[in-house]
Order: C-alpha cells, then sequence, then structure tokens
C-alpha cells in the first residue's frame, strides 16, 4: 500500500506491550487512511484497550 502523509490520520510502528514476563502485544503495525471506520476485536483480556 503506497500512502501520503495526507492519506493516513493515524500510523502505528511496531508498538509492543509487556506485564511483567507476558508480553501482550509484540510489534504492532498499521495505518488508518482519512475516512476509515475501523474496530479491533478479541476476547475479554486480550490486550485491546
Amino acid at each position: 500500500m503506497v500512502t501520503t502523509d495526507t492519506d493516513q490520520s493515524i500510523k502505528v510502528d511496531a508498538v509492543s506491550k509487556s506485564f511483567g514476563s507476558l508480553k501482550a502485544v509484540k510489534n504492532l503495525s498499521f495505518e488508518i487512511g482519512k475516512g476509515e471506520i475501523v474496530g479491533f476485536l478479541g476476547t475479554n483480556g486480550a490486550g485491546k484497550t
């Protein structure tokens, strides 16, 4: 996907989150373009917050 700075509203690059030795999120990257509607799905306690 080729984007310009004006095409994207949010860009997340290589985000990780750990709770002690538990790796909840590892190397998460994504882009959300202007006008796009997205949602995160997952079970309770999956780290969506």
